[in-house]
């Protein structure tokens, strides 16, 4: 469900904080 909600995606990562653009997480 990451399509266009990547802003929403920031809080199940509470790692990457704002993390929008995730070096494996683009776009499942």
């Amino acid at each position: 469900f990451l399509r266009r909600d990547d802003r929403a995606v920031e809080r199940k990562k509470a790692g990457l904080k704002k993390a929008r653009k995730a070096p494996q997480y683009s776009k499942r």
